[in-house]
């Protein structure tokens, strides 16, 4: 795979210290010398996720995910390596040199058309919404009372009939290839391409730095799918983003609204709620959650009032609440949806019930309240009991007293009562504390489970060796490069990591500015993090060098001789025993000289 020169790497690596870039997807609070977080790439609400300042890399002990700065725009984007180096130079303004040709560089190169295409696409449709053809979806938006700032800001269109966007693209000079790559024209069985899009309202869905990565469309008559969406293309995945995020204001407050459709979005911008985005879709992914907790303070869900509505927020909470979400659910009166509610009531009484928002433990009791009849006895102990279920799950004492005092007044059972089926959901649950805590286990322990023929002292021991060659460089592998020989290494993870080290050092190489970016394997990357995140005790290098190559030729030493002893048990010939019985003494002799 072509790449970028070592060199330019490490200039656009020091141009984009990781903390600035971390801290624009994950809220990081400093701890000591590092930083530490909730982690993006995995749900929990007790951080294991670090970022160091010194050593320019992150690494979460809970789900083991590490690297440098490159490594981590690739992972929260869904990029490869090679465009977090295009983004990274681009945020610090360093001009990049145009690679050579190859079918990795064929592959970004249809990428980048489909880019263009969705560019080129919108514009067309935007500008296709003021001609004449057009009169349907001109009374629409003017009956949704959309003004020129708002179609314009959001891009809304008109698809026009069978092959008109197809001619279009053809005459902008792209090809047949990108253009399906795109998906945006289909390929009859007649060999006749079609517009995915015909006679619809568009909406250009934007990725958070304003590409134009798909489109949704809508009908303007009684005829089905009311709503057609893109289906996944090489730009697009509509789990990982949000429609009308890249218009958020984030100004205006840290709260985001969730709302449901695309147009439940655009009207609430259209008056004044600028912090309004839709979900592409009523459920919820983790990686919308982790989009949204990285620009918002608070979330409210705002979703249709109807059952569908209902049941989308219920998975959207358990999504975003297991994410550590601060989650309000939006409970408007008198109208279906947002959108409904802002046109008949106005933004002032809207943004009083965003402010009135109610948390997920109240959303809940509502809900638990309106399905049972708490008039009957049975399910009135259901109720408390799923009351007891969720008051368990609320970590902060003071809330969770507030809500017992509420539920034992409004129904007059005993705290103690309610606070008793709590701490019995809770010693259940332990299992579930205990995966928390293994979460947070360093890495060495979990690469142990999947080297079971390593025990956890070897490991350890490895992985120091590895962590002082990190920390000394060439001078350390000069004095550890005749004693320690990477083939002696049990752990194949670590034998890999240490022989392509020393493979560095012997070809001439002075210095490794990033040792994360001799490897292209997730796994060796991951694991190298959680070997420079982790603690090995060493305050002073020539000491630890001292200490390390120690310990490893006494291991050896204690290995050759018990291997001795085994084959002097085994052996009946007197000549071998005598031979071995000579080499045991110099071994013995050799463990006697470490002190």
């Amino acid at each position: 795979m072509l790449r970028y020169s070592d060199e330019l790497i490490d200039e656009i690596k020091n141009s984009n210290d990781i903390v600035d870039i971390v801290s624009q997807y994950v809220r990081l609070k400093r701890t000591g010398s590092n930083y530490s977080g909730l982690c993006p790439f995995h749900s929990e609400k007790s951080p294991s996720f670090f970022v160091s300042p010194n050593k320019q890399i992150f690494h979460c002990f809970g789900c083991g995910v590490g690297g440098n700065v490159f490594h981590f725009i690739s992972k929260i984007e869904g990029i490869n390596f090679r465009e977090s180096v295009q983004l990274l130079a681009q945020k610090a303004n360093i001009t990049l040199p145009a690679l050579d040709n190859s079918q990795d560089s064929k592959a970004e190169h249809l990428k980048a058309k489909v880019y263009e295409i969705n560019k080129e696409t919108a514009q067309f449709y935007h500008e296709n919404l003021y001609k004449p053809t057009a009169k349907p979806a001109q009374e629409y938006v003017k009956k949704r009372k959309l003004d020129n700032n708002t179609l314009k800001k959001f891009l809304i269109g008109y698809s026009c009939s069978f092959d008109e966007l197809y001619k279009y693209l053809k005459d902008k000079g792209f090809n047949d290839e990108e253009i399906l790559a795109s998906a945006l024209v289909k390929k009859g069985k007649s060999g006749k391409f079609y517009d995915s899009f015909q006679n619809r309202l568009m909406f250009p869905i934007q990725d958070i730095r304003g590409k134009v990565i798909a489109f949704g469309g809508r009908v303007l008559d009684d005829s089905k799918p009311k709503y057609l969406n893109s289906p996944s293309t090489i730009v697009y995945n509509k789990g990982r983003h949000l429609y009308g995020l890249n218009n958020v204001n984030t100004n205006q407050n840290k709260k985001i609204i969730i709302v449901e459709g695309y147009m439940d979005a655009v009207s609430l911008h259209q008056r004044g709620i600028e912090t309004a985005v839709a979900s592409l879709g009523t459920a919820l992914t983790e990686a919308q959650g982790r989009l949204l907790r990285r620009v918002a303070d608070q979330i409210v869900i705002g979703y249709d009032q109807d059952g569908a509505g209902q049941a989308a927020t219920m998975r959207g909470l358990e999504i975003l609440d297991n994410l550590g979400c601060d989650l309000r659910i939006l409970q408007i009166e008198g109208a279906k949806d947002p959108d409904e509610f802002v046109t008949k009531y106005g933004s002032g009484r809207f943004n009083k019930y965003v402010e009135e928002a109610i948390s997920l433990v109240e959303f809940k009791i509502k809900k638990y309240k309106q399905e049972l009849n708490l008039e009957n006895t049975s399910d009135k102990i259901k109720f408390l009991n799923e009351i007891a279920s969720t008051l368990s799950k609320v970590s902060n004492n003071i809330e969770r007293e507030v809500y017992l005092d509420k539920i034992s007044n409004e129904y007059k059972i005993s705290k103690d009562a309610i606070y008793s089926e709590i701490q019995k959901i809770q010693y259940k649950n332990n299992r579930t504390d205990t995966k928390i805590l293994e979460r947070k286990t360093p890495r060495y322990n979990l690469q142990k489970k999947v080297e079971n023929n390593v025990d956890e002292t070897t490991l350890r021991r490895e992985n120091t060796i590895i962590s002082i060659l990190i920390s000394g460089g060439v001078d350390t592998y000069l004095k550890i490069k005749d004693e320690i020989k990477p083939e002696d290494f049990i752990s194949e993870i670590n034998k890999n990591i240490i022989t392509k080290i020393y493979n560095e050092f012997e070809n001439g190489k002075k210095e490794i500015y990033d040792y994360t970016i001799l490897f292209d394997d997730e796994e060796i990357i991951n694991h190298i993090t959680s070997i420079m995140a982790e603690d090995y005790g060493i305050t002073e290098l020539e000491k630890g060098i001292e200490d390390i190559l120690k310990t490893y030729k006494k291991d050896k030493l204690i290995s050759k001789r018990n291997k001795i002893v085994k084959e002097m048990e085994e052996t009946t010939e007197v000549n071998k025993t005598k031979e071995l019985e000579n080499e045991l003494g110099k071994v013995i002799i050799e463990l006697a000289k470490i002190k």
